[in-house]
């Protein structure tokens, strides 16, 4: 064998073998759940029976929904639903001169939650009653 030739098939496997990746596990996790102020702490914490509407508005941010009720009272419904989308894959890739293989596998879970808060006003626009529900699955 040429001595050039063999010089040239050494290069390229020390080469090749550098390009083997390892395996590798990463996480990928996509929240779809807004940073805003919407949450059960600031419910419990925070909403007291007699607070100005304009106080509600500064804790939790605006109503999804305005109604009212039989004697014409407003009602705010604040209905959030959020899911998280955690992902996580393995993967690997080996590679001799031009013959090549790669093999991956991916395992993924999401989590729903949903949280109503239904918060309801006197003729003052001054709570007079609230509820709420969370659940998770």
């Amino acid at each position: 064998m040429n001595h050039r030739l063999l010089n040239v098939v050494r290069l390229a496997l020390g080469a090749t073998l550098l390009l083997i990746v390892p395996s590798c596990r990463s996480t990928d996790t996509t929240p779809s759940e807004d940073p805003d102020k919407l949450t059960v702490a600031a419910v419990q914490g925070e909403i007291k029976l007699g607070m100005s509407s304009a106080a509600v508005v500064e804790v939790l941010g605006s109503p999804n929904i305005l109604t009212t009720d039989e004697e014409r009272r407003e009602v705010w419904i604040y209905d959030k639903i959020s899911t998280e989308k955690k992902t996580a894959s393995r993967s690997s890739y080996g590679t001799l001169l031009i013959l090549g293989g790669g093999s991956g596998s991916a395992e993924s879970s999401t989590t729903q939650r949903t949280l109503t808060i239904i918060i309801k006003f006197d003729g003052d626009q001054r709570v007079r009653d609230f509820a709420y529900n969370y659940t998770q699955f």
